[in-house]
């Protein structure tokens, strides 16, 4: 890496023509035709249903302000700096406490550093916060080329907070960040205090493929296992598509401000808590919207979508272990996931939290704020 390594200071200006053409496109929309005999608002067992999908892109068009938000994320500090070639993205809020301690948040699909923005005010007590966006991701974008995986991003995160001035740090991810995170650790351990995992129940539904069985499951347990198994079998389109063809889906993601808008709501609906009916309910309706327009106005639906290919292409595992201190924080938990996911109780801290789901950040701020700093105090 002996590119220049400046950090460029940055400010978010959408274009006006950017937003009119996106309102002309929702106005424009050619919509599905309905199923009869279908609840077309709170039935998402085959995707985002008609009904609830015509009253999100009609608040996206008439009732949501993208300026408004714009502005409040520009509040933020922000920085662009090039890495190995791509762009990358950077908000950096420094605490006005000097000692306060450096913490990396790692953003996963379908997130970006808007999925933070609750969380940030929370933290700055005791934290400098650096939120780095995903290669092909809001405005780490455009993709340089091939090959930005797991491990090229991890290694580009570890630039960036040196080019901070922040030799050691803590970390915390969810999704995709929960690799980055964990290899942060693996790679870096002389640099990373402590990781902290944000994840939800369904995380089990990965037994069996990317993690193995443990021993001396019953049979019940095994048919527990199976039912959660069989809800994320169900949930897979999307992985399988940006997995293996994220050039097709790619194409319609940046064409369709609809389509793009299904892709992602429906996982506000899936991976939040179950009582939920519909994704508002779970979290802020203006911040889903505003997380959505980023990936419209950055294109990045169809380069994030890029990031699945590469990993699964890559053969390196989302699971990098290490001895740096790691603590859990299990949203909308199940009972068996500590027994699948930690048999030896190896994890130093480990939470469990009957609310929030795959985004805690967003549906449950300050519980997560609140588990990180109990995290970070007792390995500090």
């Amino acid at each position: 890496m002996n590119e220049n390594t400046a950090l460029i200071p940055f400010r978010i200006e959408i274009p006006q023509a950017d937003i009119d053409d996106l309102h002309r496109r929702l106005t424009e929309t050619r919509w599905p035709l309905p199923v009869p005999g279908r609840d077309g608002r709170t039935d998402f067992s085959r995707g985002t249903p008609l009904a609830y999908l015509e009253e999100l892109a009609d608040h996206w068009r008439n009732g949501f302000d993208w300026r408004a938000q714009e502005a409040a994320l520009n509040e933020l500090e922000q920085y662009t700096t090039v890495v190995d070639g791509q762009t990358f993205h950077v908000v950096h809020v420094r605490s006005a406490n000097p000692d306060a301690t450096p913490l990396l948040l790692n953003h996963g699909w379908p997130g970006s550093f808007v999925e933070y923005q609750q969380l940030i005010p929370l933290l700055t007590d005791e934290f400098h916060i650096v939120i780095p966006s995903l290669p092909g991701f809001g405005f780490s974008t455009p993709l340089s080329g091939t090959g930005w995986e797991l491990g090229r991003t991890t290694d580009a995160y570890a630039e960036i907070m040196t080019r901070l001035g922040y030799e050691r740090f803590v970390a915390h991810g969810t999704d995709i960040g929960a690799g980055t995170t964990g290899r942060l650790a693996a790679l870096y351990p002389e640099r990373v205090i402590g990781t902290h995992i944000g994840c939800d129940g369904q995380m089990m539904s990965l037994v069996g493929e990317k993690f193995p069985y443990p021993d001396g499951l019953s049979d019940d347990e095994i048919a527990e296992i199976e039912v959660v198994r069989a809800r994320g079998v169900a949930d897979r389109g999307y992985y399988e598509m940006q997995n293996h063809r994220p050039d097709t889906i790619g194409a319609a993601l940046v064409d369709s401000p609809v389509g793009q808008l299904a892709w992602i709501a429906e996982k506000f609906k899936t991976w939040t808590s179950g009582a939920y009916r519909t994704p508002e309910e779970a979290v802020d309706r203006d911040q889903l919207l505003t997380n959505i327009s980023l990936y419209w106005f950055t294109r990045s639906g169809a380069s994030s979508a890029q990031f699945y290919y590469e990993s699964e292409h890559s053969g390196l595992n989302w699971i990098a272990p290490s001895s740096v201190p790691a603590g859990w924080a299990v949203f909308d938990t199940h009972p068996l996931l500590r027994r699948v996911m930690d048999p030896s109780n190896a994890i130093g801290h480990w939470s469990e939290f009957t609310q929030g789901g795959h985004f805690p950040a967003m549906e449950e701020p300050k519980l997560l704020a609140d588990d990180i700093r109990a995290f970070v105090r007792s390995v500090s």
